[in-house]
């Protein structure tokens, strides 16, 4: 991995470790690297490999977890943190809280007045964290949204995020084991491939900054800070200034004909859907 690179991806150079490098770091992941998987509506699997993953964030692009915080892992480890995975399970609405898999956690050490104080370092939850938590019971507020951490009842000696109630899902639980990247390739192929996967059924990408986080799925553009709006991008020229303005993605000719082809047919099954449905309900 090309370190500088990276770094210079995230607009920042090297620095030794420490909580506000940590903070600095986080911050310019999650605001610069998109969360998302058009790959997969482009028909390009991608794999765990972090280098992999890394490359293609040099390249301008993005992921979901296992590629952003696979790809945060090794810059952290590259930088001298005391960074380890760990499995974690998303609740998304309507489930149960689990350790599924679903999701690559990472937790880092720092010396403190203390001796060593644990954080959670999450760039891959989409819609979720700016900044690191402490991992500590409490309550903590980013920007517009206030999240929970508190002991897992799911996960002995793991602990429990809770989201803002207006994020894409419920919760998060993780344990404190640490995790190699192969344990979440089974998960990884359900949610690139399965059509019961949120990532193969919609188009999504996210992108948190201090003041709150821009959500694209589908056709649909909403900014959720202290207030809430919404746009439909109903030509392709809005579609690709929106995912270029925003999202920092740019996609070569044929790239965007494919994806755009894609992209109206989902959203007119949508559409006729919501209709189907409104006019069953009336």
């Amino acid at each position: 991995m090309d370190i500088t690179a990276y770094l210079r991806r995230l607009g920042l150079t090297s620095a030794p470790p420490s909580l506000d490098n940590l903070r600095a770091l986080h911050a310019a992941h999650v605001e610069r690297v998109p969360y998302e998987a058009l790959e997969i509506w482009l028909d390009r699997p991608t794999s765990l490999d972090p280098e992999e993953s890394a490359a293609r964030i040099l390249r301008g692009r993005g992921g979901y977890c296992y590629h952003l915080n696979g790809a945060l892992y090794t810059l952290l480890k590259a930088l001298g943190y005391e960074v380890t995975r760990h499995v974690g399970g998303v609740q998304n609405r309507g489930d149960a809280p689990g350790v599924t898999g679903n999701h690559l956690v990472l937790t880092v050490r720092l010396p403190s007045a203390e001796g060593l104080d644990a954080w959670l370092v999450d760039a891959g939850l989409g819609d979720a964290l700016h900044e690191p938590l402490p991992l500590a019971e409490g309550r903590y507020r980013q920007g517009p949204f206030e999240y929970g951490l508190r002991p897992s009842t799911v996960a002995p000696g793991g602990w429990r995020f809770d989201h803002d109630p207006r994020g894409s899902f419920i919760g998060m639980d993780f344990g404190m084991t640490p995790a190699e990247m192969p344990e979440f390739a089974a998960m990884h192929e359900h949610l690139s491939s399965s059509p019961e996967s949120g990532f193969v059924r919609v188009a999504t990408l996210n992108r948190r900054d201090a003041s709150g986080v821009d959500v694209l799925r589908g056709l649909v553009l909403t900014r959720i800070g202290d207030d809430t709006t919404s746009t439909t991008l109903d030509t392709e020229a809005a579609y690709f200034a929106a995912l270029e303005g925003v999202f920092g993605i740019s996609l070569p000719a044929a790239d965007r004909s494919l994806l755009w082809g894609r992209l109206v047919r989902a959203h007119e099954a949508w559409t006729a859907s919501a209709s189907t449905s409104s006019t069953a309900t009336a």
